[in-house]
């Protein structure tokens, strides 16, 4: 899809602001900036490299600083705000801008037509500028560019200490050196300074201002009537690629992932293409991962598990799929899964209950896809280490009771998804038996003995087990009051809470209630937690619902799982509703689905994001690209299409 922003979209800076782009390399690397090329967060960049995959990133050319001269006129192309000085007002001059598989911005003024386009290299750390210029001014005009840079880590502070250094066409900081190919003409000078605001972290106490450093000048003279084309490009990288064929490649490999996804719906696509963003090599198992979150997070145990089918298996790339799964494997630690993985001596974190029963489920998935039961061998110790850790107990207070269900937490450990912790204070806290981890371990027992079965081992302890859970499941989770299913069995008032949690015991292969039961649920859940945008967290009706995320830390934290809609649960949602209401609920799924498409436009364009106030949401929160939110909803398309 291509997506398209006029001058209703950024008649002032703060609506210009207000959505932006998302480049990224296959290596954790990114290029992201707002749709008028500003950078209102400190995590924005024209250029984030990545010097080992996927979380070793440098913010390296942060913004461009971009004008045309001509009789001692000076006009803006570039857009940005300032700590201590007035905005570059470029976003006056810009006709529209386009994203599909790179960005472009059209500027015309005075006589004066530039096409200005801007692409990341696949695992590459190379970004290239291609600015098309058209002049019948009635002047000569000069084109300048001066990249503003840190060469720090991100979000990280550069401080005027560090130092930068420019010869021969190189720029070295931080024991980095960037290579600029172009062109125009460089003209180096002593380094100078600027003070950036960013709009976009100050609401919500991160930090507002960001220092940057430019000690060199790009230029590039174009005569009156004439026409002519300037290249940039930046580069950590040895051997540079020609930049015709840096976005030719592009849009080769756009076209090739919709096309081997084989949806059919242009949403289907473009969300194919969105979920290729979080696929990322990782260097210390040297295979793949999946990043959860842009511009803030890193590869998670919990989320990879989740996002993993709908962006690696409903868009058929299985290789992938494997690799991921492959690497989990290996890091499996007493029946658990990392939740974080190790960067340099640092071990892995294994904090969740929920990634090792998501991680059986994801082999089963890829089975019923590939029918590589070869590959499933090799996971099957596995599957059946994670097993036995949970009915003989493992780390965090993760354990079978004796009515068979799956217990986890205590103290201060979160380890649901529901996980935040502010110092000594759990906002939501689920210690006890959460009933989607429980919903989990039936859907792993029985994933067990249908693997079991097929590889002609014996399957009657899953199968045993399995009834009990299910017969414990339905007499100490369903809320009769409510005809739904209790977030908790813990004793306390969270456990008749109506919240998302519930209905992935609707929508997993394997489920435990009757099918009025099951129909009881989703009514519940859409009555009290659904939007198009998301399910709420909570319900909207509960004495604790929090309907604003924002503000300082805190706050957030406090509204994260308190009624904070998510998108990635309508996933799950959807799935859960068409299986109740049979194949005539897919008629009205679609005509859901189709909120979608501004979605797409706000925020980050062809991305879902993380999350949206709970009582009205409409704007976009926390990472403005999620992959779990993107992998949930391309099941259900498939689903759909199929």
């Amino acid at each position: 899809m291509e997506f398209v922003y006029g001058k209703q979209d950024f008649y002032n800076i703060d609506r210009g602001q207000e959505s932006c782009f998302l480049m990224t390399n296959g290596l954790g690397g990114f290029s992201s900036l707002n749709v008028i090329g500003s950078a209102s967060r400190n995590d924005h960049s024209v250029f984030m490299a990545c010097t080992k995959a996927p979380n070793n990133r440098f913010n390296i050319v942060h913004r461009l600083e971009e004008y045309i001269t001509f009789d001692d006129k000076k006009t803006y192309l570039s857009s940005q705000q300032f700590d201590d000085k007035q905005a570059e007002n470029g976003y006056t001059n810009l006709s529209l801008m386009k994203m599909d598989c790179y960005p472009a911005w059209i500027y015309e003024f005075d006589g004066i037509f530039i096409e200005k386009k801007l692409c990341m290299e696949f695992e590459k750390n190379t970004v290239a500028l291609s600015y098309n210029i058209e002049n019948i001014s009635g002047h000569d005009i000069e084109l300048f560019i001066k990249p503003f840079m840190q060469f720090t880590q991100k979000g990280q502070n550069l401080t005027k200490k560090q130092k930068f250094h420019f010869d021969k066409n190189r720029v070295t900081s931080n024991n980095i050196s960037l290579k600029i190919v172009t062109d125009g003409d460089i003209k180096a000078f002593d380094t100078e300074y600027e003070n950036l605001f960013y709009s976009y972290d100050k609401p919500d106490g991160r930090r507002e201002t960001g220092l940057v450093a430019a000690n060199h000048q790009i230029s590039f003279k174009v005569k009156n009537g004439f026409s002519s084309v300037l290249n940039i490009v930046f580069s950590l990288e040895d051997d540079i690629t020609d930049i015709e064929s840096i976005f030719k490649n592009a849009k080769m490999r756009v076209d090739d992932i919709k096309s081997k996804s084989g949806f059919k719906s242009d949403i289907a696509k473009q969300l194919s293409l969105s979920a290729d963003a979080f696929i990322s090599q990782r260097n210390s198992t040297n295979g793949k991962t999946i990043l959860a979150g842009y511009p803030f997070f890193e590869d998670w145990g919990r989320d990879t598990m989740i996002a993993l089918a709908g962006c690696t298996l409903s868009t058929k790339r299985f290789d992938d799929a494997k690799s991921i799964l492959q690497t989990f494997m290996e890091h499996e630690k007493d029946g658990l899964m990392p939740n974080l993985f190790p960067e340099g001596g640092n071990k892995p974190l294994y904090n969740t209950v929920d990634a090792a029963l998501l991680f059986i489920n994801c082999v089963w998935l890829y089975y019923e896809y590939t029918k590589d039961i070869q590959f499933v061998k090799k996971c099957y110790k596995t599957m059946q280490n994670i097993i036995n850790g949970y009915k003989n107990g493992t780390d965090f207070d993760i354990h079978m009771d004796n009515d068979c269900l799956i217990s986890a937490g205590s103290g201060l450990d979160q380890v649901t998804w529901m996980d935040v912790r502010i110092d000594n204070i759990l906002p939501t806290p689920r210690h006890g038996k959460p009933v989607e981890i429980n919903a989990y371990w039936y859907n792993a027992l029985k994933i067990m003995q249908n693997i079991s079965y097929i590889l002609g081992l014996t399957s009657d302890e899953y199968e045993t087990l399995a009834d009990k859970v299910k017969v414990s499941f339905n007499q100490k989770f369903w809320n009769e009051k409510e005809n739904c299913l209790k977030d908790l069995v813990s004793g306390t008032d969270a456990d008749l809470q109506i919240r998302c949690n519930q209905i992935w015991a609707v929508s997993l292969p394997f489920t435990m209630l009757s099918h009025e039961r099951e129909k009881q649920v989703v009514d519940t859940v859409y009555r009290h937690l659904y939007t198009p945008m998301g399910l709420r967290t909570l319900s909207k009706y509960d004495k604790e619902f929090k309907g604003f995320y924002g503000g300082m830390q805190k706050n957030r934290d406090l509204a994260y799982h308190q009624g904070t809609v998510w998108p990635f649960p309508l996933g799950a949602y959807y799935i859960a509703y068409i299986k109740v209401y049979g194949e005539n609920a897919k008629n009205r799924v679609k005509t859901q689905l189709d909120a979608i498409y501004p979605v797409l436009k706000e925020g980050c364009a062809g991305q879902i994001p993380e999350i949206y106030d709970g009582e009205n949401p409409a704007k976009s929160k926390g990472c403005f690209a999620q992959a779990w939110s993107v992998g949930e909803l391309l099941r259900v398309f498939e689903i759909i299409e199929q």
